[in-house]
């Protein structure tokens, strides 16, 4: 290799970035041991800014477009080196080029639950996750307050510092929504909105800019989840009487087909008369009815009408609830009552 050739390699006169994988936001351009020809080309491609630094501090910003540095592609980096307008000779500069795409698809989520006061259950943990999606808007911010003096930095490296602003703006906002845990499953469209709004100027102070914020789910830890499953069916079961009549009345045509008729479950429905009993007078005690220390009140044995009865087993017989046996049985028992 003669001495022409290995000065000729000292010098770039071709400046420019292939983005050769995803997930790369900043990518320093090689320089040591080599100086930028005067008159060089500089390449910028779509979705690209390049930053020319000079000691540190960052002088020329470029768009997309193809450029030949001189000192008039160069104001900047010409003052602060003391060019005159006539300076040709190679010089030293740092590179580096930036990616403005857009990175979507983003997650965040809450790695521990984040405690707030619910106006309905108290004190209550819980769980969000979510997408978002962002991109570079001005390379000198980011080149200062983020990727600094690194040869490559990705998103990976920038999404650590990203989603503690996250999980820091989405506590701020469900604190001060003031909207119960039932009721923000409707309301998440305006929460991811108000969750965005937090984080625009957050994300603006370090040369990002946020496109698009999504809250996709909120939850409650498991432990928690079940005991709003729990208190969900019970208010699902509403009233106790006719909860216990409802399970009665289904238990019926099963009882029909079995051995026995309707008198093989006689006792079972007694049980289920009396636990339900047992429960609503529980539900009464724990409302102040009958207050304790007072005597129980003796229920009085309710008199079935005859008639009455004789009606219900044969809309039974009708719906074909009991078999023609258990009727006539029935039947027989009323009658003899009603005569003796």
């Amino acid at each position: 290799m003669s001495l022409g050739s290995f000065i000729r390699k000292q010098f770039i006169d071709i400046l420019q970035w292939n983005e050769d994988r995803d997930g790369v936001l900043a990518w320093r351009h090689p320089m040591q041991d080599f100086e930028i020809q005067y008159g060089a080309s500089l390449t910028v491609r779509e979705s690209q800014m390049a930053v020319f630094v000079n000691e540190g501090k960052v002088a020329d910003v470029f768009g997309p477009g193809m450029y030949k540095l001189t000192t008039q592609t160069l104001p900047i980096l010409t003052y602060l080196k003391n060019w005159d307008k006539l300076f040709e000779s190679p010089f030293k500069s740092d590179v580096i080029f930036f990616s403005t795409r857009l990175q979507l698809g983003r997650r965040w989520g809450t790695a521990q639950p984040v405690t707030l006061r619910d106006s309905e259950f108290g004190m209550v943990r819980l769980r969000a996750f979510g997408v978002y999606s962002y991109q570079i808007s001005d390379p000198g911010k980011f080149y200062r307050e983020i990727s600094g003096t690194r040869d490559v930095y990705t998103v990976d490296d920038l999404e650590a510092q990203l989603r503690n602003m996250v999980v820091a703006a989405m506590t701020t906002a469900l604190g001060g929504a003031k909207v119960p845990f039932l009721d923000m499953a409707a309301n998440q469209g305006l929460m991811s909105q108000s969750i965005a709004e937090q984080l625009a100027p957050v994300f603006d102070r370090y040369g990002v800019k946020l496109d698009n914020f999504t809250v996709e789910n909120v939850s409650l830890p498991e432990e928690l989840q079940k005991a709003l499953d729990t208190r969900i069916s019970m208010g699902m079961a509403g009233d106790l009487g006719k909860f216990t009549q409802y399970q009665t009345a289904t238990s019926i045509p099963l009882a029909a087909q079995n051995e026995g008729g309707i008198a093989g479950i006689g006792a079972g429905l007694a049980a289920g008369a009396a636990l339900g009993q047992t429960m609503a007078q529980g539900l009464g005690a724990a409302q102040g009815q009958p207050q304790p220390g007072q005597p129980p009140q003796q229920a009085q044995p309710a008199q079935a009408d005859p008639v009455q009865r004789l009606q219900q087993l044969k809309e039974l017989l009708d719906k074909g609830l009991i078999t023609a046996a258990d009727y006539d049985t029935a039947k027989a028992d009323v009658l003899k009552k009603l005569t003796s």
